[in-house]
This record gives C-alpha cells, sequence and structure tokens, in this order.
C-alpha cells in the first residue's frame, strides 16, 4: 500500500504554527514512506472563505520547503459529489431524511434537559414512514449511527481509543439547504484522494469516530489515525497569542530562518535520541509516528533562538543574503550592493556567530553598508560628545599612517592613546571608536571591523562626528 498523507487547511486566517508542525509530520511521514503528501483547502464555509488567506498557506508551505504532490484540491468544488455520496447513503438505507422543524428540535432538547437525559435527536424519523413528511420541510439527511456496542479506534500516537455507541447520535450529513456538513466533506475527500493515513491534532479526536460511521456506512477502507498532542506555552496552557507568536509569517517577520523552525517543530513531541539539530534529508530519513508521544509539548523561544543562531551559523553566505535582503531593506531602507556588500561578506563569519535571529544579523551588521552621512542611537552620540579628544587624536593617527590598516594596528593604536589619555582603559578608546564607526554601541570587533572599513572610510567616518 502506498502511503497518501493530507493537510486540509481551512482557509479563514493566518497559518498557526500548530497546523505548520500537521503538516511538517504528514510531509515527512509521506516522504519516508516514499509517498505522497496532498493538500486540500477545505473551504466549504464561504462566509469566511477568503483567498489572501489561501494565498498565505501556499506562501508559509514554500517557505517551510513542504511541496506537495498533484492539484491543490479546493473542497468547495466538490459539493456535487459530497452531495451525490449522502444520497446514496439513503438508498442504501444507512441514512435517511428528517423532517424536523428548528421548534421540533427545540422542543426535543428542552424535554430531555428535564428528563435528565442526553440532548441528542431522539431519532423519530430513523424509521418512520417517508409518506407522512410534511410537505413545508426541507428535510435533512442523517446518518445512522450504530445504537449499541462500541467504537475502537487504534490510533497510532494515542493508542486504543474506545468510545460507547451511545454516546454517538445520528449527526447531519446534508443540511437543509442541500449543502454537505463537515463530516461528510472530509470523509468523501479522503477516501476519493486515497488517503491513507490521518495525521492532525488530538482535538480532533471526537470527530474520529463519527467520520468512522460514514466510511463504515459505505464500505470504504478507514484510514489509519494519528492525533497528535497540541502545543502548549512554557507554562503549560494552551498555547495562545499571549505567549508570543503564532503564525508562520509572524516567525519569518522576527527573522527566524524555515530550516531553523521546521527543525524546532519536529522536535515538539518527537524525538531521536538525543538529537537536537536535524537536517531535512535526516528528518526525512528518521521520521516516523512510533516515537511521538502523547504529552502536549512545550513551546520554548529560547531552545528556538538557539537552534536559529546554529542554523544562521552554519548559513552559506549566498543564501543567508538572500534571506536576510527583506530585512535590509524593511530597516534600512536599502538592499547591499557595491562595496557596502564587500564589507558586509568579508565580516559576515562574525556577524553569524553573534546573531540569533536575521533581525540581529541585519543591525549587528547595517554599519557596513551605510553610507555618511549616517545617525547614531542616543548612547552612541554619548560616548562620542565625551571623547571628541581621543577621536581626533584617532584620526590623526590613523591619517598619518603608513603601513598596513588591520587590525592589530587599529587596536594597538587604541591601546596607545588609552594609556596616554584614558589612565590605560581601553574600552574608554574602543567604545568612542565603535560609536563613530557603526552609530550604535553594539557590533562585532571593532578592530576586526576597521579593518574591513579601511583606513580611508574610517578616517571620513571620524571626519563625520568631529
Amino acid at each position: 500500500m502506498s502511503v497518501v498523507t493530507r493537510f486540509p487547511p481551512s482557509p479563514t486566517g493566518l497559518m498557526h504554527v500548530g497546523n505548520a508542525r500537521t503538516a511538517l509530520f504528514n510531509w515527512l511521514y509521506a516522504r519516508h514512506h516514499k509517498g505522497k503528501f496532498v493538500v486540500r483547502i477545505e473551504d466549504t464555509d464561504r462566509k469566511r472563505h477568503s483567498e489572501e488567506a489561501v494565498q498565505v498557506i501556499m506562501d508559509a508551505l514554500e517557505w517551510l520547503g513542504l511541496d506537495y504532490d498533484g492539484e491543490v484540491t479546493s473542497q468547495f468544488s466538490r459539493l456535487d459529489r459530497h452531495t451525490e455520496v449522502a444520497k446514496e447513503m439513503v438508498a442504501k438505507g444507512q441514512a435517511y431524511y428528517c423532517y424536523c422543524s428548528p421548534e421540533d428540535l427545540k422542543e426535543m432538547r428542552e424535554k430531555a434537559r428535564a428528563d435528565g437525559c442526553k440532548t441528542f435527536y431522539d431519532r423519530r424519523w430513523r424509521n418512520a414512514d417517508s409518506s407522512k413528511a410534511p410537505k413545508d420541510i426541507n428535510p435533512v439527511i442523517r446518518i445512522k449511527a450504530p445504537m449499541e456496542g462500541a467504537t475502537t479506534i487504534n490510533d497510532k500516537v494515542q493508542g486504543e481509543v474506545t468510545v460507547a455507541n451511545d454516546q454517538l447520535d445520528d449527526f447531519i450529513i446534508l443540511r437543509s439547504d442541500g449543502t454537505p456538513t463537515y463530516m461528510l466533506s472530509v470523509v468523501v475527500d479522503d477516501h476519493d484522494m486515497g488517503v491513507t493515513h490521518i495525521i492532525r491534532g488530538d482535538d480532533h479526536l471526537n470527530n474520529t469516530f463519527r467520520q468512522k460511521i460514514i466510511f463504515d456506512a459505505m464500505g470504504w477502507d478507514v484510514p489509519t489515525f494519528a492525533h497528535l498532542p497540541l502545543l502548549h506555552g512554557s507554562d503549560g496552557a494552551k498555547f495562545s497569542k499571549r505567549h508570543g507568536a503564532q503564525s508562520i509569517s509572524e516567525f519569518k517577520e522576527m527573522g527566524y530562518l524555515p530550516e531553523a523552525l521546521s527543525n524546532y517543530l519536529l522536535r515538539l513531541g518527537w524525538s531521536h535520541g538525543d538529537e537536537e539539530v536535524i537536517p531535512r534529508d535526516k528528518a526525512v530519513e528518521w521520521f516516523d509516528l512510533d516515537p511521538v508521544g502523547k504529552a502536549p509539548a512545550k513551546f520554548d523561544f529560547k531552545k528556538l533562538e538557539n537552534l536559529n543562531a546554529h542554523y544562521i551559523n552554519e548559513a552559506d553566505t549566498e543564501y543567508l543574503l538572500k534571506q536576510a535582503a527583506p530585512f535590509f531593506v524593511k530597516r534600512l531602507g536599502l538592499k547591499p550592493s557595491g562595496i557596502g556588500l564587500e564589507r558586509l561578506i568579508a565580516g559576515i563569519d562574525e556577524l553569524k556567530s553573534r546573531a540569533k535571529t536575521l533581525i540581529q544579523f541585519v543591525d549587528d551588521g547595517a554599519f557596513y553598508v551605510k553610507e555618511i552621512p549616517f545617525s547614531y542611537d542616543e548612547k552612541a552620540q554619548k560616548n562620542i560628545d565625551e571623547a571628541k579628544d581621543v577621536l581626533s587624536t584617532l584620526l590623526e593617527c590613523f591619517e598619518s599612517h603608513k603601513g598596513a590598516f588591520d587590525a592589530e594596528f587599529v587596536q594597538s593604536t587604541c591601546k596607545e592613546i588609552a594609556d596616554d589619555m584614558r589612565d590605560g582603559k581601553l574600552g574608554k578608546v574602543a567604545m568612542p571608536l565603535r560609536a563613530a564607526l557603526t552609530g550604535t554601541t553594539v557590533s562585532p570587533s571593532i578592530f576586526h571591523a576597521s579593518e574591513i572599513l579601511g583606513k580611508e572610510e574610517c578616517c571620513e567616518r571620524l571626519r563625520a562626528v568631529l
């Protein structure tokens, strides 16, 4: 049997990080077993449907590197097929028309509550004579759920889960306006798309028992189910906005690399020994459902940040600059080019070793691509104002120097000036120099940075502040 997994998001908003983990697990399981990973947009709720949301989903999948097989399926385009199956079940005696009015249903619920019973539909039309049906009611179609015994699901994550059949009602599969319900549509689509494994959040576990009724009624093979534990915040509560970023686009905007986020999501509820850094090829090789735990996984931003730092440090220069380019535009209003790009590349190893996010990488490396005049932050300006004499002396030393303008020369010059003018305290010379050359008080080694900027540029920047 060839494995087929699916990712069926609803296009009603941003792509939540929990949905991204579900997509990743489905993708990895399919790729590990050399099967197919298909995407279906569950867009039957036309009031909440958004084409922009569809594009957000597709962009997120592309950013995460989760390619899919075949064309993306629209559930809404298959309504006729869903209706056809509902009527086929009626013909087979597995479903029936129910002619209850809203008033009937309300009365039914009130009586059940008064009697202390379940407020399920009382199945009055399950075996009724349809010739007695009222003419002014458009009927719904309800499934004939089993009324005795129990239903068991052998879940690949949750294990064996059993529900008594008297807990299942004759739920609606086709509404009175002729539109199918989610329960029907998802089962028909999963069958027609050949889905063999349904990997999703455990908030869908209760739905599984109702969906199995439809599979059984149609005589279709029931897929293997795997219900993943939900994500929690560091406090153990369900992961929500108060814990931080929620959507893939937010993580992207915060400067996380897709491979870092994918690696982190993979480790939420799944493990392979003590491995923390798991490249994509190894993830495909090692992934299976057996190691997935039942307990909710806690989202830890610190761990994600550490992983991101690793991937930034290991990144190829061309790739990293491509990923960082939008941040240069957004934060500096420019794209590195010419001499600025050359300087950035020359200093990139130290920038990579320091950065935990692309934002930090860009902010730390901004001075390489800036052109005079540029602004100075408050702390930098304070350092400059308090050390004009030091900066003047540095400028004189730099201008008169005839040898190699390298990190060793810059550092030794700063030490000499510190001994002469600042009681031997190197920081009281290096910090004003950093402020003048970078516009900030945080940067890579200012001695190495001075070498990369070169004698002429360093002198120009010192003249600019003097």
